[in-house]
């Protein structure tokens, strides 16, 4: 007698469904102690595969019916108590699993209320100082990192690109202090060939920083968006969400020092950078009113994806700069529920 193929699903027989039903009627009877997963069901002891499949496929049966049960079971309650009466789960996330940090900051923290008195972005909060921002990029770009600036142009309001050539870093922020900049973004790119694209971004506060240096990911043109709106010169409104700690507070004081303060409500623009799980997403859109109540966004790009990779104090330093904070993957990665902005 030939044996059984491999991979061929075992026909449901009338002795399976009357053993399923009289599983799902036995879970559905239990009681309070009994509603627990049976872990009897499963033995990984089993020498024969099969048999352990099978083992597990009862457990699996079993464990899904008696939470169909404890489902059921709240349900009763509360059409016969009221709402009330059984309080609603809440599902495990990452964000709610998020492990305790010190440096958490609430709305209203003394220290840094204390220490933002006295940053290097003082004078943009003090005193009536329009941002003005020099963007440029590292030596030989790619087409798309060329590309990219020209969208970062339209994004930050007040901003004008320069030519790398042969200059150093150091000459260009030099040029840009001396000139009146507020800030300098210098774009780099990836590896070589055909694959090359935006990879990192270096933004220094002038004329005494300090430097943050992003990772650049998932790069969307406007060209490249879904119906795209038409975008204008006038002066954005800024939205900044998710940045709960103390070194979440002062990439928000740096993001938000590159935008003029009084956003031109005329051009309905919002530009949105929300922290989530320490990637930082970049969106710009324009609410479109239709009817009284009704509000849509259309999209107006560009749309990228940041990661801080290290807070530098003082101007852009590779060789002998004074790191704030810098991310050690070995060390700050392990745990998947611990976020540093």
């Amino acid at each position: 007698m030939p044996g059984k193929r491999k991979g061929t699903k075992e026909p449901t027989t009338g002795a399976n469904k009357k053993r399923k039903i009289g599983i799902i009627r036995k879970s559905l009877e239990a009681g309070d102690d009994e509603i627990a997963a049976n872990q009897e069901n499963f033995s990984g002891d089993q020498r024969s595969k099969i048999a352990r499949i099978k083992y597990y496929q009862k457990y699996k049966l079993e464990k899904n019916v008696r939470k169909l049960a404890r489902r059921e079971k709240r349900k009763r309650e509360r059409e016969e108590h009221g709402e009330d009466a059984v309080p609603k789960q809440v599902p495990k996330t990452t964000d709610n699993m998020r492990e305790a940090d010190d440096t958490f900051v609430l709305s209203s923290d003394e220290e840094i209320e204390a220490d933002e008195a006295d940053d290097e972005y003082l004078e943009y909060y003090k005193d009536d100082v329009e941002p003005r921002l020099m963007i440029t990029t590292q030596k030989d770009p790619c087409f798309r990192t060329r590309k990219f600036v020209q969208e970062l142009l339209t994004l930050f309001p007040n901003s004008e690109t320069f030519e790398r050539r042969s200059y150093t870093m150091k000459q260009i922020t030099q040029y840009c202090v001396n000139r009146g900049y507020t800030d300098i973004m210098v774009v780099g790119d990836s590896g070589g060939g055909s694959k090359k694209r935006p990879y990192s971004m270096i933004i220094s506060h002038l004329p005494q920083g300090p430097t943050h240096w992003y990772r650049v990911s998932s790069v969307v043109m406007h060209d490249e968006l879904d119906e795209p709106a038409e975008r204008s010169e006038h002066y954005p409104r800024l939205n900044l969400k998710g940045f709960t700690t103390r070194l979440g507070k002062r990439v928000q004081r740096q993001l938000q020092a590159m935008y003029p303060k009084t956003p031109d409500d005329k051009g309905r623009a919002v530009t949105t950078f929300h922290n989530h799980r320490d990637f930082i997403f970049v969106r710009a859109h324009r609410y479109i009113y239709e009817g009284d109540d009704d509000v849509r966004l259309q999209e107006l790009g560009p749309r990228f994806t940041l990661r801080m990779r290290s807070l530098q104090a003082g101007l852009f330093d590779p060789q002998y700069g004074e790191y704030e904070w810098f991310r050690k993957k070995k060390e700050m990665d392990k745990s998947r529920r611990k976020f540093h902005l």
